[in-house]
């Protein structure tokens, strides 16, 4: 039996549907969509240009999504942060989950977008889809189509929190202020951390968390030295493992509290001049899959 058409571009829609929509599980309810509507199309001959064909389709079904999910998300318990792509560093098979990393540092000022500024900017400017074909996802014209992604872009901008270091560089960064902040050293955290960063966590209203982010050097380091401090008292036998979180250096936590429910969380930062910008803790259970039981 050939190979179906449609599997082959799965890979791309997943990475278009999850720089749209934040969430892998998402994407993949918006990529099966898109399954459906090609089946129904392929059919009367109506496909020309398969992948951009099917670009398309997905963008209009995330901007969909996009717009319902706004209303949902100002309702969200606390700071709503995307759901991550863990890989794992001594799991060659978790390369394939390469084609969807884009930063957390992106991706949340991404959600500060609006839908239509978002799927213009990652239709336009990650996968360099014509405006014109952009226009005919937002139903509008050529011009208003590079007008939302002028100030997508200039959004990105203004709001994103410095992250241009190298995984190397990442890496020690991040265990130089975990080390800190376990031991509460807030000396070493101040030099770990830059002077305009920013700490969000995310429980989803399930896991306690920080319902508002944490600006400020002083601010965080002593939020997190509290923290971690508050983790080993109450908390029994918790791991740290290295891993990477949408590409980047990160930690994935593992434990339990001492009522006995299970603590997974990931940890994940973004990184400029030797110093962390910005912190994000990912604790929402719903958020992170099948990591408990890995």
């Amino acid at each position: 039996m050939p190979p179906d058409p449609f599997e082959a571009e799965r890979p791309h829609l997943l990475a278009v549907a999850y720089r749209m929509l934040g969430s892998r599980s998402e994407a993949e309810d918006a990529v099966q969509e898109a399954w459906l509507r090609y089946h129904k199309a392929v059919t009367g001959g109506e496909i020309h240009d398969l992948r951009g064909w099917l670009t398309t389709v997905t963008g209009r079904i995330c901007l969909d999504v996009l717009k319902s999910a706004r209303v949902r998300r100002e309702a969200y318990p606390g700071q709503w942060l995307p759901e991550p792509v863990v890989s794992f560093l001594d799991d060659p098979a978790e390369r394939v989950t390469q084609r969807l990393e884009v930063s957390l540092a992106l991706l949340v000022v991404l959600e500060k977008l609006t839908p239509e500024q978002r799927v213009a900017v990652v239709l336009h400017d990650a996968f360099a889809v014509p405006f014109d074909e952009v226009a005919a996802v937002l139903n509008t014209s050529v011009a208003a189509a590079r007008q939302h992604a002028s100030r997508g872009r200039r959004a990105i901008t203004e709001g994103q929190s410095r992250h241009t270091a190298g995984l190397a560089e990442q890496r020690e960064v991040l265990e130089a202020f975990l080390t800190a902040a376990a031991s509460g050293d807030l000396q070493a955290l101040a030099a770990v951390l830059a002077p305009e960063v920013v700490a969000i966590s995310d429980g989803g209203g399930a896991v306690n968390a920080g319902r508002n982010p944490v600006f400020g050097l002083d601010r965080v380091a002593r939020f997190y030295a509290g923290l971690l401090g508050r983790r080993v008292r109450d908390t029994r036998g918790v791991t740290i493992e290295p891993v990477l979180v949408n590409g980047d250096a990160g930690v994935l936590v593992r434990g339990y509290y001492l009522d006995g429910r299970r603590l997974v969380a990931v940890l994940t930062a973004a990184v400029a001049d030797g110093r962390v910008t910005a912190l994000y803790n990912q604790l929402n259970p719903a958020k992170l899959g099948s990591l408990d039981d890995r």
